[in-house]
């Protein structure tokens, strides 16, 4: 990636940073609705957006996203069960969804408890039945590992090949297991992107992903560029110590 032209918003610390991309959540939410009517947005698991949750669960934002006009995806998922605590499904859940007045039938979870290729089909399904034939995602939040994978795209896996699906049931090799996941050809359809990193053990990383020479096989999250939309990193001070 090239560092002169990557969007960035460099915060004091992981609180900070997380209100800022809760604010721009709920700008996103109101964009979208004030356009069509509708917000498609979708969220991650692990720890990047646990202070995201947190904010917009909070009275501060109650009134500002219209939870009643969002359709709510996921960006990937453990094959497991909802209720298992590696579900990005229950952290979201705890965190934010069992707070706001977002409708049921408006969350759209996928389900990791059935054989990954059939949930990976069916979640395509349920995408293009709520959206459409090319859905086009107004806001994806994503989040970057110490390997620099993102969502459940991981260095060397299958899915980074991908170029017609829109979820896939990727085999991540160092785990042992499948995941489910987007695909990057409808990440890179997305309106906006967001990329959360957080905390000093980001900061190589974070450095090599945008200094280092492109490759996407190693790095995956250099291949978040959206086609014909916005891409902008949030991070904090301790993550882009190294930059």
């Amino acid at each position: 990636m090239d560092p002169v032209n990557t969007n960035m918003l460099v915060c004091e610390d992981e609180k900070n940073a997380s209100c800022e991309a809760a604010e721009r959540f709920a700008c996103a939410a109101v964009r979208a609705v004030a356009k069509r009517g509708v917000f498609y947005v979708a969220i991650p698991g692990g720890n990047s957006p646990r202070g995201m949750f947190e904010m917009l669960s909070s009275r501060e934002f109650e009134e500002l996203v219209p939870w009643a006009r969002t359709e709510l995806f996921f960006t990937d998922e453990r094959c497991v069960p909802p209720e298992s605590d590696e579900s990005n499904y229950k952290l979201a859940s705890g965190l934010l969804l069992s707070t706001v007045p977002i409708p049921e039938a408006n969350i759209h979870r996928m389900h990791g408890e059935d054989p990954p290729e059939t949930a990976a089909r069916q979640y395509e399904e349920e995408m293009l039945r709520v959206m459409d034939s090319s859905p086009r995602f107004d806001l994806i939040v994503l989040g970057m590992g110490m390997d620099t994978h993102t969502a459940s795209l991981f260095p060397s896996s299958p899915a980074l090949l991908e170029t017609g699906r829109h979820v896939v049931a990727n085999y991540v090799e160092k785990l042992n297991t499948y995941r489910l996941t987007l695909t990057l050809p409808v990440m890179n359809h997305a309106e906006q992107v967001i990329i959360l990193a957080f905390g000093p053990d980001k900061a190589d990383p974070l450095a090599e992903v945008l200094h280092g020479p492109v490759d996407t096989n190693l790095h995956p999250v250099q291949a978040i560029r959206p086609a014909a939309g916005h891409l902008l990193w949030i991070v904090d001070r301790a993550a882009a110590s190294k930059l």
